[in-house]
């Protein structure tokens, strides 16, 4: 693990720094006297820009710093870590950082008459660690010992303690059953390479002699066996709707509420106490303010990569640019003719198969369904047969552009997918919209559906929670009356929402009717409870149900008749895979025949797949509904756009 990074200038002034662990400032003093004072070493292994293969070094007790300059800027970039621990990615941090803190901060350095420099680095930092650790692998001791189960010699004992023994043993009454050995034989832990030890402590031989009692049998025979239960718990029984087929209707399934006056004095307690330990969220962590007063999900990875690959591409052209002479130009040209023997072929089926298979195997390892993967690659040679190659172009690099090409064609939405603006025609509409579609402002509807499972009352509370930031009147409808513990999910989520709302916003508030009810009639209900009380949007959670079961997607037709969502958006996870182009499908006919379908997909869990997300080009390819949103991770603040260049790279790289 990375113990600290340091970017100081060459006066010695610490513009930014981060810390993993405590570092003595004398280890970063050594390098500044040691090598760039005193140059004992490591200097000449740099470079002007820095982007050497292997960064120069230093070791000063325990830490190896590896470090890398801006000399146009007077930055030095320095990375510590243990010297034990091997980091394989490292360099490519150091030339990552540089890239990043020079295209953001650049123009601040270069300003001579600045005398204060803002370098809020923080978040463009833990972003490069999070993608370097997942694509490098973590830190790796490089001895690390293993561990061995061995059988501990028993320690030898005198004639005094045999004798002690068997006096002990004779005083033992005749009744009473005799126990095993004292000190009975245990399998001991010892790491390979370490010194052995006949001391054993105290801990060791409580837990041993603990072990041996139960082995005699002593114990188990005097545990009584546990008395059953005077009643048991009467089963619950549900019709083919969903409700409760059994019970009166006045029965009282929620037990989540405050049962006396002493346990809500207990709850305001906590209320206050919650309150109290707020941490403010900073709106620049994950989006920003338009200047019409919008708030815009931001794309920080997509703005990281941005960045490097421009100055990636800066450095290519550099480099062609300085070998644009006779020698390196005919070098090129006759490197070129042998890597692209087949630059000017017309292709052909028998030139595209293999090649082909390959990328669908590829396309198939980027979780990607079979389905979707076996047409994209007949689109791609259907578009391909009969094309002549460029100059010096390989069928390879060919059938990747075209690949990458109807990649960006399914992802890339046909219509506006800015949901505030169709919220602001909704719930605020001009004259000439009122007239046209012949009535007033409403509330916005937005229904959340998706099997058992993806998150949909986690991430429609990240909805929730950008709306919040764009100070509109939330109504969270609680539509899933079937499972246990949905309702009083939503309750956590919308108390949460509240007390962020203070202070960013916007209000919040929770509508239920418990459960065994209609869901239909319940999300009815809440539409009209939202208009007369002058909510803005109507985010209505759904009960998770699967796919294939054909009674449990009926009732999604009555809802959206009932409901009438301006938005129905389905959320699916990143994780499933092949089944993915079912669900999408199945999900977008529940609706009815000639009915509306699915809005939307929100593809939940992203963080956790890495470069794996077919998932998004698998439902879009089913279906030909754009992906609004992206769930990446476990807090409200976790969501994010699609950008059809990210998910493009990620699925060619």
């Amino acid at each position: 693990m990375l113990d600290s990074f340091e970017i100081l200038n060459t006066s010695g002034v610490v513009l930014w720094s981060r810390s993993y662990a405590n570092v003595g400032a004398n280890i970063i003093n050594s390098l500044i006297k040691d090598v760039f004072i005193e140059q004992h070493g490591g200097v000449a292994a740099g470079s002007e820009d820095g982007a050497t293969s292997s960064k120069p070094s230093f070791r000063k007790d325990q830490y190896t710093l590896k470090w890398t300059t801006a000399r146009d800027l007077g930055l030095i970039f320095v990375a510590v870590y243990q010297s034990l621990i091997h980091l394989s990615w490292i360099d490519k941090l150091l030339d990552n950082v540089k890239t990043l803190f020079v295209d953001l901060y650049g123009g601040q350095l270069k300003n001579q008459n600045s005398s204060v420099v803002e370098c809020p680095f923080d978040e463009y930092f833990e972003q490069q660690i999070r993608e370097l650790e997942k694509s490098g692998g973590p830190a790796v001791p490089k001895d690390t010992p293993r561990l061995t189960l061995t059988e501990a010699p028993l320690p030898p004992r005198d004639a005094q303690e045999r004798d002690q023994e068997k006096e002990r043993a004779e005083a033992i009454p005749a009744s009473e059953p005799r126990r095993g050995p004292t000190t009975p034989a245990r399998p001991a832990l010892t790491v390979a390479g370490a010194r052995s030890s006949q001391k054993i402590s105290r801990r060791a031989r409580k837990a041993a002699q603990q072990s041996a009692q139960a082995s005699s049998g002593e114990e188990s025979s005097a545990i009584k066996p546990k008395s059953a239960k005077a009643g048991q718990k009467k089963m619950r029984r549900w019709d083919t709707d969903g409700l409760i087929d059994d019970y009166a209707h006045d029965l009282r399934l929620d037990y989540s509420g405050t049962a006396n006056g002493a346990q809500a004095q207990n709850e305001d307690l906590d209320l206050a106490r919650r309150q109290d330990d707020q941490q403010p969220v900073r709106q620049e962590a994950w989006g920003r303010k338009t200047g019409d007063g919008k708030f815009v999900l931001r794309d920080l990875d997509e703005e990281v990569h941005s960045i490097l690959s421009s100055a990636s591409d800066k450095r290519a052209n550099g480099a062609s640019a300085t070998s644009g002479g006779v020698v390196g130009s005919s070098l090129g040209t006759l490197t070129g003719l042998f890597r692209n023997v087949v630059g000017g072929k017309t292709l052909t089926r028998q030139d595209l198969e293999k090649p082909l298979r390959g990328m669908e195997e590829h396309l198939l390892k980027k979780n990607v369904a079979r389905e979707a993967a076996v047409s994209l690659c007949e689109g791609v040679e259907r578009s391909l047969v009969g094309v002549k190659t460029g100059s010096f172009q390989s069928i390879e690099t060919t059938i990747r552009s075209a690949m990458e090409m109807s990649l960006r064609k399914i992802l890339t939405p046909t219509s506006s997918l800015d949901l505030l603006r169709e919220i602001q025609s909704v719930t605020a509409p001009t004259a000439g919209s009122r007239s046209a579609a012949g009535a007033g402002a409403r509330p916005y509807v937005i229904s959340i559906v998706g099997v058992n499972g993806v998150g949909k009352s986690t991430n429609l509370s990240k909805i929730c929670y950008f709306l919040l930031q764009n100070e509109h009147r939330v109504l969270i409808a609680a539509c899933d009356t079937f499972r246990s513990g949905a309702v009083e999910q939503l309750r956590v989520h919308a108390r949460n929402l509240a007390e962020l709302s203070e202070r960013e916003g916007g209000a919040v508030e929770l509508y239920e009717k418990g459960y065994g009810k209609d869901a239909a009639n319940v999300a009815k209900d809440a539409v009209a409870y939202a208009a007369a009380r002058g909510f803005t949007v109507v985010l209505i959670d759904t009960a998770g149900r699967r796919h294939n079961d054909a009674r449990l997607m009926s009732s999604l037709e009555k809802f959206a008749s009932l409901a009438r969502p301006d938005k129905i958006v389905m959320v699916g996870e990143a994780l499933v895979g092949t089944d993915s182009v079912l669900q999408a499908r199945n999900f977008n006919a529940a609706f009815g025949p000639g009915h509306r379908g699915l809005d939307g997909f929100l593809i939940s869990k992203c963080d956790t797949v890495g470069d794996m997300v077919g998932t998004l080009v698998s439902m879009v390819y089913a279906t030909g509904i754009p992906v609004l949103f992206l769930g990446t991770g476990q807090h409200y603040s976790d969501l994010r756009t699609l950008n059809v260049a990210w998910a493009v790279r990620l699925l060619m790289s």
